[in-house]
């Protein structure tokens, strides 16, 4: 397998991930916290999840996919959190390319084409 799976919580842990592999290229999803039984507090997410990691195949060699839980939904809805000031994220989910520009936001994350570009075109 060409690339690796980092998961994290809070954006300290997505911070100090996305420094250690510094250099590669890094994707990374952002989803709701998830509960005991594993299901996230965001619809959107668990709709989302299953069609990004379908995908994740697609990207380059070295890549580093970084599947980052935000917290929980008082939170993330905070306009102040780091997530928002910080990587000016604006719902989650948000599939991105880290260091670009390029990113796929809540129902993007949804249509496999769009998730594949992500993963695919430079």
């Amino acid at each position: 397998m060409g690339w690796e799976e980092k998961q994290v919580r809070g954006y300290p842990e997505f911070v100090q991930t996305a420094q250690r592999y510094h250099g590669r290229p890094i994707f990374a999803l952002f989803c709701g916290d998830k509960d005991a039984e594993g299901k996230s507090w965001c619809p959107d997410c668990v709709t989302a999840e299953p069609v990004v990691r379908k995908e994740l195949h697609n990207m380059p060699e070295e890549s580093v996919f970084i599947y980052c839980l935000v917290g929980d939904r008082a939170y993330w809805k905070d306009p102040n959190n780091e997530f928002r000031k910080n990587l000016k994220l604006t719902a989650v989910p948000t599939l991105l390319k880290y260091g670009t520009p390029q990113k796929l936001v809540e129902e993007e994350c949804f249509k496999v084409e769009l998730v594949r570009m992500l993963f695919t075109e430079d």
